[in-house]
C-alpha cells in the first residue's frame, strides 16, 4: 500500500500556510518558513514553556519520500515529492494540535525531538549524534 498522500495535489505552500496557522493557534510566537532555492524545507518556530521560550524545527524530505515511492513502484518527480512531504507534515502537526487540545499532553512534550539547542539542532539530532544520552533503556 503506497504511503499517505501520494497522490496529493495541494501544493506544498498551502500545507506550509496550514501548518503555520495551526501552530499560531496553538500559542507559537514566532514562526518562520526556511527556503533552499526558492523551497520552502523546514518550519522554525518558537513557543513558551515552563523553561522559557524554546525553538523548534519541522522539516521535510522530499528525497526520502520519493525514495520509499520507488520502492512501492511508485514514479514521481522532486514536486510531488516535495508536495507528499508537506502533506504528510501538516496532518502530522494537525494530530499534534488535536492531541494538545485534550490536554494529555504539552506542547514542548509532543513536540520534543523537533526542540533545537543554540546552534539549532534538534533534540532528535542531538541524541541521534550521541550527544545526548538517556541511557541503555536497561532498567
Amino acid at each position: 500500500m503506497p504511503i499517505k498522500n501520494y497522490t496529493t495535489k495541494v501544493p506544498a505552500t498551502q500545507s506550509v500556510a496550514e501548518i503555520v496557522d495551526a501552530l499560531a493557534k496553538h500559542g507559537a510566537v514566532k514562526i518562520q518558513q526556511d527556503y533552499e532555492l526558492g523551497k520552502p524545507i523546514s518550519v522554525a518556530f518558537m513557543i513558551e514553556t515552563p523553561t522559557g521560550l524554546r525553538g523548534l524545527k519541522l522539516p521535510i524530505c522530499p528525497n526520502k519520500v520519493k525514495a520509499v515511492l520507488s520502492t512501492q513502484n511508485i514514479k514521481v518527480d522532486f514536486n510531488q515529492a516535495e508536495r507528499i512531504a508537506w502533506r504528510i507534515l501538516r496532518d502530522w502537526v494537525m494530530a499534534q494540535m488535536a492531541i494538545l487540545e485534550t490536554e494529555m499532553v504539552s506542547i514542548d512534550q509532543v513536540m520534543l525531538p523537533y526542540m533545537t539547542n543554540n546552534q539549532g539542532k534538534t533534540m532528535y539530532e542531538l541524541y541521534n549524534e550521541r550527544q545526548l544520552q538517556i541511557g541503555d533503556g536497561q532498567q
